[in-house]
């Protein structure tokens, strides 16, 4: 009788993808509405200075922030054509379209 094979193991991907469109908005996002800042102030036990200033730099800057969120739907938009969307690839980090 044959011997049994072992059963394969499954390993984890030694990858990620990161998509670029939404990393840009993301970034984009978090400086104008000072959230560095913001987290910064809540950290330090001031919780409702940092509810403010977030609330204070939204509005000062809500037509940035209404710009960024429509341009980053129409590149998404754009890009779902595309039949390979990695742009790059840094080691382990793929950064898609």
């Amino acid at each position: 009788m044959a011997p049994r094979r072992k059963a394969p193991r499954r390993r984890a991907k030694k990858s990620f993808n990161v998509s670029a469109i939404e990393l840009g908005t993301a970034l984009s996002l978090s400086q104008s509405t000072g959230l560095s800042e913001s987290v910064k102030l809540a950290l330090d036990g001031n919780i409702s200075g940092g509810l403010e200033n977030l609330q204070k730099r939204v509005l000062q800057n809500k037509n940035k922030i209404v710009g960024t969120l429509g341009a980053a739907f129409v590149g998404k938009a754009l890009t779902k054509g595309f039949t390979s969307g990695t742009l790059a690839k840094l080691g382990p980090i793929r950064i898609k379209a």
